[in-house]
């Protein structure tokens, strides 16, 4: 799948996923929800949907659980210690 559509895609799922959250999340930032079995919140830039780690990430979201998330907000089928990692690798840069 070409960059750009990818990148489309990640911003639809975003978009649908955070609506109705956005006075708890700040201004240019998304809640995405991590964990196997107990989901943690995390709220990280949008600037993340250009990455293709993440963009990974939420194809796999979309595969396991479409646009029906069950946590009300973005839901990641990840272990939060790669999340974590991955996110600390993005924060690097």
């Amino acid at each position: 799948m070409a960059l750009l559509p990818r990148i489309m895609h990640a911003k639809k799922i975003v978009s649908r996923s955070v609506s109705g959250l956005a006075k708890s999340v700040p201004k240019g930032y998304f809640a995405v929800y991590v964990g196997e079995d107990q989901k943690k919140r995390f709220v990280v830039p949008i600037s993340y949907l250009n990455e293709p780690s993440v963009q990974e990430l939420l194809s796999k979201a979309e595969e396991e659980f479409g646009f029906d998330h069950p946590m009300g907000g973005l839901t990641i089928p990840c272990r939060e210690d790669i999340f974590i990692n991955l996110t600390s690798c993005l924060n690097a840069f």
